[in-house]
């Protein structure tokens, strides 16, 4: 029986204090918790066996002799769903998991993809496959990036810097967010040849986006994604509830000493109010002007928008609700998706996040037109789990996944994936 360790952990804070002398080495700590309650249970639990190191604790099952048992095996993205949510604090956990208000679109979003059918084609010959694609022109080794998502120091204390080595070594785009917990440059010396692009706000202050701008484009960034779809940001019951701020040992390093100390109201790490509700498609010719770098909008549900965005001369869409945590009441992203590619007809790349969890899932989003699709939580996860090997771990499972989906589908590439894979009665 494996038990939670966010208790368990002050029980042993002490020994992880002293351990940071030794490295790696483990200590095995038995709790015989079979017959004797426990202050921090309650009643008596099954025994548990808690590997302690410097780094990072782990929980497994133990046999009844105290003998020791195996790590958790990670099959599957759930999986590293599970172990988060087990390891990290409630505040930390409810911040990445939330969605706005009743949470109906972040659900949403992943219910979408079991509404879709595939129709297999069989008898295709797919004993080599390959799964490689381009996005802006550059090659990857499959079509899944890392979606910008913030303070991941939260969930590895190498953070951001650990999610820019994993996705250069699996080889694909990792989209850097402007509320990162490791500054633009620290991450860039962390993985000085991964492939990355910039996620970007424009604030009340044009001067902060405009200085952030330039310092990406000279450290090497690839493109500049435009998120809007937060003038402001959406009702978090939970941050609510728990006052959610980042500890006092944490900071969005991307504005370390830009903003005065006040004793006013702070949102997710910066002065609230800092971001411009009055951002409109000018501000997208405004950015052109400011850097040569492609610039892709992320946020667009609608066909309206995505020939705004075509007409505006932007380089890419990618289709998001922001996982849920904006608007409540939206689409699933995969079910604009159709239109939005419809509506762009080969102009632009159209990308999409929120809600992949599987490879299957991948295919299909391609199927319908996606030329690369991002996961977000699923890489916090990782990271809670082993750092950057973690997140390498999601990305190889989504990969092996998409691969097996591609071949059991009859596609030998990413080329051979079309709509026809997706039976339309089913939508």
């Amino acid at each position: 029986m494996e038990l939670p360790l966010r208790g368990l952990q002050l029980g042993v804070a002490t020994f992880t204090n002293s351990l940071t002398q030794h490295g790696d080495t483990l200590i095995q700590v038995y709790c015989l918790l079979q017959s004797l309650p426990h202050p921090l249970f309650g009643k008596p639990r099954a025994n548990l066996c808690v590997f302690v190191s410097a780094e990072r604790m782990s929980n497994c099952s133990c046999n009844r002799d105290g003998s020791r048992c195996a790590e958790m095996s990670m099959v599957c993205l759930t999986d590293f769903e599970e172990y988060a949510k087990g390891h990290l604090s409630k505040a930390t956990w409810d911040y990445y998991a939330a969605g706005a208000d009743e949470c109906c679109t972040r659900d949403d979003n992943l219910l979408a993809f079991k509404r879709i059918r595939l129709r297999p084609r069989i008898l295709r010959d797919v004993s080599v496959s390959d799964t490689r694609t381009t996005v802006l022109g550059t090659e990857i080794s499959f079509p899944v990036g890392i979606a910008p998502t913030a303070f991941h120091c939260l969930a590895w204390h190498e953070g951001e810097m650990a999610t820019a080595r994993a996705t250069e070594a699996v080889n694909t785009c990792y989209i850097t967010s402007t509320y990162s917990t490791c500054s633009v440059e620290e991450i860039v010396a962390a993985a000085p040849n991964g492939y990355r692009w910039f996620q970007l706000y424009v604030y009340r202050d044009r001067k902060l986006s405009e200085q952030i701008v330039h310092r990406v484009e000279a450290l090497g960034y690839k493109a500049l994604v435009l998120t809007v779809d937060v003038p402001y940001t959406g009702k978090r019951r939970n941050d609510i509830r728990n006052q959610f701020k980042l500890p006092p040992h944490l900071k969005v390093k991307n504005f370390d000493g830009v903003f005065q100390v006040s004793a006013g109201p702070e949102e997710y790490g910066i002065p609230a109010h800092t971001l411009d509700p009055s951002i409109s498609w000018k501000e997208v010719y405004w950015l052109q002007s400011l850097t040569r770098l492609p610039i892709i909008i992320k946020g667009i549900l609608t066909k309206e928008d995505a020939e705004l965005a075509v007409e505006h001369g932007v380089q890419g869409i990618i289709v998001s609700n922001h996982g849920g945590r904006q608007l409540d009441g939206g689409p699933a992203t995969i079910d604009c998706l159709s239109e939005i590619v419809d509506t762009v007809q080969g102009r632009i790349e159209v990308y999409m996040d929120g809600g992949i969890r599987t490879g299957s899932d991948v295919l299909k989003a391609v199927a319908l037109g996606a030329k690369c699709v991002f996961i977000g939580r699923p890489a916090v996860w990782g990271l809670a789990y082993k750092g950057e090997e973690g997140v390498r771990e999601v990305l190889q499972i989504l990969n092996d996944e998409f691969r097996l989906s591609m071949a059991l589908s009859g596609c030998r590439n990413v080329a051979e994936i079309n709509r026809n894979l997706i039976q339309f009665s089913k939508l």
